[in-house]
């Protein structure tokens, strides 16, 4: 058990025959005392001190602790973050790719459709061109046709002797050599036309011309095969 202040002030001793001097002992323990309280307060404070030490130095711990937990969940927070960025990075780059995949498989679908479709008009329009073409040519022999006959019938010997001066043709006569005439040169341009190739052969029909008084000098020729009749006007 500790000694108080208290204990060694009420302390009492015995007394022998030559024994110590009561004053000095009294004094002395009155030294002891004070110096014994001074040092119980001393370590009094201490254990103040140290129990305040040890409270910061609990807290500081528990604050380390709390400090070692946050960091422990926040560097759990961003390897999460971390893998659903990573997650969500490679889910987008995926969706672009595909999307870009689809971008170019559609476009070029579509460009193999237009240059498909270009192919087909192109061959169609080549084909409409040819057929224009041989149209035209088989416009073109037949209208020569026509022309040559025509032509043959005006450098006739026949009109000579019929407009020839002092001739006593009848009407009747000139009516038939020109009939006649016009008759023949027909038939030739018929057997010419006949002696083209048969995909150009097409025939020719020439309106009559007549003497009425509402005739105004038009020759009409109609081609058959859906194409347009052709005037030829020639103005008197």
């Amino acid at each position: 058990m500790v000694l108080s202040p208290l204990d060694i002030h009420n302390k009492e001793f015995g007394t022998k025959m030559r024994g110590y001097n009561v004053d000095e002992v009294n004094d002395f323990l009155d030294q002891v005392i004070k110096d014994y309280q001074i040092t119980l307060n001393h370590n009094k404070e201490l254990e103040e001190q140290l129990d305040a030490a040890n409270e910061k130095l609990k807290y500081f711990n528990d604050l380390k602790d709390s400090l070692n937990q946050s960091i422990l969940v926040a560097q759990e927070a961003a390897d999460k973050v971390k893998a659903n960025s990573q997650k969500e990075s490679e889910i987008i780059i995926r969706e672009a790719q595909k999307q870009s995949s689809d971008i170019v498989s559609e476009a070029t679908n579509k460009g193999n459709q237009i240059m498909n479709e270009a192919s087909k008009r192109a061959k169609k329009l080549a084909v409409e061109t040819d057929d224009l073409k041989k149209s035209t040519r088989v416009f073109r022999q037949r209208l020569q046709v026509m022309l040559e006959s025509q032509l043959e019938v005006v450098k006739s010997n026949d009109w000579d002797s019929l407009l020839k001066e002092g001739s006593m043709s009848s009407y009747e006569e000139i009516k038939k050599v020109v009939g006649d005439r016009l008759d023949n040169e027909g038939a030739q341009g018929v057997n010419s036309e006949a002696s083209q190739p048969v995909a150009d052969q097409a025939p020719v029909t020439e309106a009559p011309v007549t003497d009425s008084g509402d005739d105004n000098g038009e020759t009409v020729v109609i081609f058959p095969d859906n194409d347009q009749p052709q005037f030829d006007k020639d103005k008197q």
